[in-house]
């Protein structure tokens, strides 16, 4: 067995601290304290090394860890910038180690003054201004049969085995939902240079609605969407904003009439101008038309 790196260690201890600094801080302002549980050998999943070159470095194409030798990897990609940490992780049988950079060079895609307004949901994973559909594939219920199996069978009985299986296929899920986003979000970023979508709040959508709707909402990942919108958007020179939400499927996109419906009501008929079109198509174009009435409002001030 490899020892540990100094600088390892302390970061473990770090850990430790800020964990109870963060319970006593919790005990004086009358919250929850929730005392900090111990943690058995399978809970600790990570190795952090605070500054390249202590315990780790890559070198002459393999990865050297001190105390342990050079490691054969697979370099998914070129470094870019300069390594400022990492670390080591063990995920389902497989390790991974994660660099993070500094100064790395953006990619500034060409200036395009194209817009475009999503409505994400559940039916269908994002509506456009322009009329795109992008269908919601639905990972979590594509795999449901296949969990719920191994679920009963890691309820009853708990073993390395069971729980290693659930594990991997949890983790599918994840991945392929990451690769539907990835590729629609780097789809849009392309080819629009200002996009505009939703200020939405997940975790408070959730309650107190039904349990199958949750299920629709966590494994729509709308949170995660947004947010490889925003980091692409800004590596790319491109505008993303955030929109209040309020009465976009409700209020006409054509004559600004507010035209009541719930949720099994899927077409938006205006009876004030005569417009009828999909309901969630009808609030990508209420968003492109909230974000541009700001933008003047801003134009303006300035």
């Amino acid at each position: 067995m490899a020892q540990l790196n100094f600088s390892c260690c302390q970061n473990i201890l770090k850990q430790l601290d800020k964990t109870f600094q963060a319970f006593f801080r919790r005990i004086k302002s009358g919250d929850k304290p929730g005392f900090p549980r111990f943690k058995g050998a399978d809970g600790f999943n990570s190795i952090p090394f605070s500054a390249y070159g202590d315990g780790l470095k890559l070198k002459k194409g393999k990865l050297y860890v001190q105390n342990v030798g050079y490691i054969r990897i697979k370099l998914h990609r070129n470094i870019e910038g300069f390594i400022k940490n990492s670390t080591i992780k063990r995920q389902n049988g497989h390790f991974y180690v994660f660099f993070s950079c500094d100064e790395v060079p953006q990619n500034i895609l060409p200036v395009s003054k194209k817009e475009i307004g999503i409505d994400i949901g559940i039916k269908s994973f994002a509506v456009m201004s322009n009329g795109q559909i992008v269908n919601n594939p639905k990972y979590m219920k594509q795999n449901e049969e296949n969990l719920k199996k191994l679920q009963q069978q890691h309820s009853k009985k708990k073993t390395p085995k069971t729980r290693k299986s659930l594990s991997r296929l949890h983790k599918k899920v994840s991945n392929q939902r990451k690769d539907f986003q990835h590729k629609l979000s780097r789809k849009i970023i392309d080819q629009f240079g200002y996009i505009f979508v939703e200020k939405l709040k997940p975790k408070e959508m959730i309650n107190g609605n039904f349990r199958i709707l949750n299920k629709s909402i966590n494994d729509a990942a709308w949170s995660q969407f947004f947010n490889f919108l925003r980091y692409k958007a800004e590596s790319a020179g491109r505008t993303f904003v955030e929109v209040n939400p309020k009465n976009t499927t409700q209020t006409c996109s054509t004559c600004g009439q507010i035209v009541p419906k719930d949720l099994s009501i899927r077409i938006h008929d205006c009876p004030s101008c005569g417009l009828v079109l999909d309901r969630d198509h009808n609030a990508a174009l209420n968003i492109l038309r909230l974000e541009r009435s700001l933008c003047f409002k801003q134009e303006a001030v300035n």
